[in-house]
């Protein structure tokens, strides 16, 4: 157990704190070159935390990260007094706290949690991590950046030029190092990645190394600055009772799937409702939904016809009006099984995942089930998609997928941020859930052959269009 009566980590803090006085001292009359590396660390974080969160920062020093995230609370802590002296001049519409990290004097919970460029310069990263454990509820993000070892070296010198701030020894922790830490206080990452090769203010360069030579191989390897992203560790265990289930099931000519899909589709969790969004359907689907809806009174079930076009379209509706704590997407052709909604379910309400995503590609399809370059395609599509993301998604076209309300509305209100692109749904979900720090869990089904109708899907047209997605895609979640 963490001793914080300890001399020596008593005299180890006692020197940080009149070492970080005295460069709050400093920075009022320099500010060295470390400006174009703030600035970038600004961009990234405030890519990954939407505005109007409860966040704390641990180690704020001046203030200037928080603030730039436009939280709805926003609390400081460090060590230093006079850099907080500084930060409330600044920035008085934030709460600062002077306060040690290995014991923290807050009560309440946190959105988000960021400790940057702090991890080097702690005595025990494990007692603040289990600090920050009691401080969060289930979809907090404890968002890491610290430096590569690799830049040991480079920063001293800089230091010793006068073009850094000046600092004592530091801890030299690896990924992995911070990642097994995480383990131990019941944390998990969610991803974690490179940033940032040049760290000075020479406008075409530094685009280039920052935006995109660094999320290249090999560059990245010499990143000044590791980002670690993590969660909570099964984190619906937080959640009481039973949550409910909204069935989300697009329906374009499928009529003579309906009745399967009020026979076949288990109730789940605090109950199960159905909602339809019919798509202008040339057959009777909309008139056979109806009739089910009559002749089953026992399910909870909604019907609404979809005002615009295209799936995506659809599922947004469907989204909109349902009631369900868990929302759950089912295509009416009835290639993924109703029967393995269950599955999906159980990953949400264990915590195991923020997202579920169907998998088609691991097990054996049945005959006819997918054409061969529908088959190349949803594979390159994969692993694009994966490198995009920075989390493993191995089939990004199919269609059943899950995830909380909550989150639903989360991805919905920054929905601007990526604009109305995708047509089929299933991008504006996972790269929603992607940019959110979301951890997006890939579920493998057995794909099953149409017994119905046919495909609504163009495969050359659409693969088209997802191109032009995927790189519209890559400049707004990549190369940012």
């Amino acid at each position: 157990m963490f001793n914080r009566s300890d001399p020596s980590f008593r005299e180890y803090q006692l020197r940080r704190t009149q070492h970080w006085d005295e460069v709050a001292d400093l920075l009022e009359h320099w500010r060295g070159w470390g400006g174009a590396y703030h600035k970038r660390l600004e961009r990234v974080y405030a890519y990954l935390v939407p505005p109007n969160k409860r966040i704390l920062e641990l180690g704020c020093g001046e203030g200037y990260l928080l603030a730039a995230l436009n939280p709805s609370v926003g609390f400081g802590v460090d060590l230093s007094s006079r850099m907080l002296h500084r930060a409330k001049k600044l920035h008085p519409e934030l709460i600062f706290v002077h306060a040690d990290g290995h014991s923290l004097p807050l009560d309440g919970t946190f959105d988000v949690v960021i400790l940057s460029d702090l991890m080097n310069e702690l005595w025990d990263l494990q007692a603040v991590l289990k600090e920050i454990r009691r401080i969060v509820h289930p979809r907090t993000r404890l968002i890491i950046n610290s430096y590569s070892r690799l830049w040991e070296i480079p920063l001293a010198l800089a230091e010793q030029l006068g073009l850094a701030k000046p600092s004592l020894s530091l801890n030299w922790l690896t990924v992995q190092d911070v990642i097994n830490l995480l383990d131990l206080e019941g944390f998990e990452p969610v991803r974690h990645w490179e940033e940032i090769l040049f760290p000075l203010p020479i406008p075409l360069l530094s685009r280039l190394f920052n935006r995109v030579l660094v999320r290249l191989w090999p560059f990245r390897l010499f990143a000044l600055t590791n980002f670690i992203v993590a969660r909570p560790v099964r984190a619906a265990s937080f959640e009481r009772g039973e949550p409910t289930i909204s069935v989300v099931i697009p329906a374009r000519n499928e009529s003579g799937n309906i009745p399967e899909i009020f026979r076949r589709t288990p109730e789940m969790g605090g109950g199960t409702e159905l909602v339809f969004v019919e798509g202008h359907s040339a057959d009777s689907t909309y008139e056979v939904i109806e009739r089910e809806i009559v002749e089953h009174p026992e399910r909870a079930s909604l019907l609404f016809r979809q005002p615009g076009e295209g799936k995506g379209d659809a599922v947004r509706v469907g989204f909109d009006k349902a009631s369900g704590d868990i929302l759950l997407i089912l295509d009416a052709d009835l290639t993924v099984p109703p029967e393995d909604l269950p599955r999906f379910y159980e990953v949400l309400n264990s915590g195991k995942g923020d997202f579920v995503n169907g998998v088609r590609l691991v097990y054996p399809m049945e005959d006819e089930a997918m054409r061969f370059f529908n088959i190349i395609g949803n594979k390159f599509f994969s692993f694009a998609f994966s490198w995009l993301i920075g989390q493993n998604i191995k089939d990004t076209l199919c269609g059943t997928k899950g995830l909380w309300k909550q989150d639903y509305e989360v991805i919905a209100a920054n929905r601007d941020y990526f604009g109305d692109f995708d047509p089929f749904g299933d991008f504006d979900l996972v790269l929603g859930a992607a940019r959110l720090t979301m951890k997006i869990v890939d579920l493998p089904i057995r794909y099953r052959k149409r017994s119905y109708g046919t495909t609504n899907i163009r495969r050359w047209e659409h693969g088209w269009l997802l191109l032009k997605m995927l790189l519209f895609a890559a400049r707004r979640l990549k190369f940012i």
